[in-house]
C-alpha cells in the first residue's frame, strides 16, 4: 500500500472506522471515473477538496454530483476570498495528491464542511490519500472523523 494510503489506514483505524482502503486497479482522480469503478452513483462519491480561504486550507466534502459555489462556502465560513489550491498548497496542508485527497491523514488539522447531500446515500466513498484508493464511510461518519460542519455547499 502507498506511504500515503497506510498513514490514512491508520487515521481511520484510530477514528474506529470499521470500512477500510481499498486499492483500485486504475486511478479514480475524479468523481466519475471512481463511481464507475465501484459500481456506484456519482453523487455517492465524496470529493474531497481543498480550497484556500484567506490563505488557510478549507477542506471541502462534496457530492460528486455537485460543484462547490466558492462565494457561499466564503460566507459560511467567514472568508474574503476562497479559491481553489493549487496543486503545492494542497500538499502543503494535506500531504497528498490532488486526485487522492483523504479526509484524514493530514499533517494537522483542516477546518472542514461536509456536504449534506451526502446523507442522502447510506454509503459513501471517499479518496484514501492516493489516487488508486478509496474508502467507504458515511455522511454521518465523515462529520464525525472530520470534526466537520455539515452545510449546504452547491446552490
Amino acid at each position: 500500500m502507498h506511504p500515503n494510503a497506510a498513514r490514512v489506514a491508520e487515521a481511520l483505524r484510530s477514528h474506529g472506522v470499521a470500512g477500510q482502503v481499498k486499492v483500485l486497479d486504475e486511478a479514480a482522480p475524479t468523481a466519475a471515473t471512481a463511481a464507475a469503478q465501484l459500481g456506484c452513483e456519482i453523487g455517492a462519491i465524496a470529493n474531497s477538496l481543498i480550497f484556500d480561504a484567506d490563505g488557510s486550507p478549507l477542506l471541502v466534502l462534496t457530492s460528486g454530483a455537485h460543484r462547490v459555489d466558492t462565494a457561499a462556502i466564503a460566507e459560511l465560513v467567514g472568508a474574503r476570498k476562497v479559491r481553489r489550491a493549487t496543486p503545492e498548497f494542497v500538499r502543503e496542508h494535506t500531504g497528498q495528491p490532488i486526485g487522492g485527497v483523504a479526509p484524514v491523514g493530514h499533517p494537522a488539522p483542516i477546518r472542514t464542511l461536509v456536504d449534506n447531500w451526502l446523507s442522502k446515500h447510506d454509503v459513501v466513498w471517499a479518496a484514501g490519500g492516493h489516487p488508486h484508493t478509496v474508502f467507504p464511510t458515511t455522511f454521518d461518519e465523515l462529520a464525525r472523523i472530520t470534526g466537520g460542519t455539515p452545510a449546504e455547499v452547491a446552490r
